[in-house]
């Protein structure tokens, strides 16, 4: 059994760096793009009316009410919410949707920087951004709607960030991922529990992914989420894979039960809460010292963007910005030294992981210290 293991998981990461290797040298994103941008930009013009006609509702409460469905579909929402999930018994539920929203997040953003298609145009759609997470989500491009792929179809039409082909979009890979989820999750959760070689395969998965990602036509924040996701799932995994029958098992106790009564799972919030928090801000500190050295080490010319001031390279305007979101792997394969890596990519995902191990491993081993 462990041969045949061994064997998917070559098989996986072996087909991944070639796909790196391939798509680099065919230049497969800028081919896709080519076919895909002009239509789907077409479609995006032509449904600026539609929005239009929707925004003719505009009301203070219905832009308080769309902001706030936004953000639930939001990388603060999911770091305050996910955790809560896992403390309150329902660790196998809080497991799938990390690992859903880790899969629905990179899915949906290699697809928007590889197709690179704009959001409808302002003005004329009036734009609502009341929060700061609402301002980083219109810096991406449209296509295909994240917040319908995360089921908030209504939020995206109002709020002026997507026009109704990134909707449409949104919705079919939203329910293609579904599908395909609900096909292989108990086998992807076997796996995390009890399989063989986890941490290594899923590490990696997880430094691979990073790199199998498309270069946008311009820079936008999709990299930067999907990277902390990424980092996410790997601290997840790692974290329930070392500590299942201590802490993830079926039988673990389950909020208003007589084992975890609501004045307990308070209390894992206000000891878990700040415990993560301070796991979140030392992974950063540490990163910020490991990664520079690592890629000093290995000859890399590195650069920050904005975790470490005194690394910023002297490269301005556009390539600067193409460096920043271009796919470092493929530099790193094939062993050339004209490109700088942004340190910051390492950092976040080292800081996210840290987080998220904290959430499933550190934060329970308090709680049952503390008797919570």
């Amino acid at each position: 059994m462990e041969s045949v293991l061994a064997a998917w998981q070559v098989a996986t990461l072996g087909g991944i760096v070639s796909w790196i290797m391939i798509s680099s040298c065919l230049n497969v994103t800028q081919k896709l793009r080519s076919l895909l941008q002009p239509w789907v930009t077409h479609y995006v013009i032509i449904g600026t009316a539609f929005i239009l006609q929707i925004q003719k509702y505009q009301h203070k409460f219905l832009d308080s009410l769309f902001s706030g469905l936004s953000c639930v579909v939001s990388v603060p929402f999911y770091t305050g919410f996910l955790p809560l999930v896992f403390w309150s018994g329902h660790v196998k539920l809080a497991r799938h949707m990390t690992l859903l929203m880790a899969f629905c997040d990179y899915l949906g953003n290699t697809i928007k920087d590889t197709v690179s298609a704009p959001r409808p145009s302002c003005p004329p759609v009036r734009r609502v951004t009341a929060t700061k997470d609402e301002k980083e989500n219109a810096l991406e491009y449209g296509l295909p709607s994240s917040h319908t792929l995360n089921t908030v179809c209504l939020a995206g039409i109002y709020l002026g960030m997507h026009s109704l082909v990134d909707i449409i979009a949104g919705l079919a890979l939203g329910l293609a991922v579904l599908a395909f989820w609900l096909t292989v999750h108990e086998y992807v959760d076997n796996f995390i529990i009890s399989g063989q070689n986890v941490l290594s395969f899923w590490s990696a998965l997880s430094f691979l992914l990073l790199f199998a990602y498309p270069t946008p036509e311009l820079p936008t924040p999709s990299f930067e989420f999907h990277t902390a996701f990424n980092g996410v799932a790997l601290g997840i995994v790692a974290g329930v894979h070392l500590t299942y029958y201590q802490f993830h098992h079926e039988a673990a106790p389950v909020i208003f039960s007589p084992q975890l009564s609501i004045p307990a799972f308070v209390g894992r919030i206000l000891v878990g809460m700040p415990t993560i928090l301070l796991v979140k801000f030392c992974s950063k500190a540490l990163a910020k010292w490991i990664v520079p050295v690592i890629s000093n080490t290995l000859g890399i010319p590195i650069k920050s963007t904005s975790y470490i001031p005194m690394l910023n390279a002297p490269v301005k305007g556009k390539e600067s910005d193409k460096i920043k979101q271009s796919s470092y792997a493929q530099k790193l394969f094939f062993f050339s030294g004209q490109d700088i890596f942004d340190v910051d990519t390492g950092i976040r995902f080292l800081q996210y992981a840290g987080l998220a191990w904290s959430v499933v491993d550190l934060a329970p081993s308090v709680f049952a210290h503390l008797r919570l």
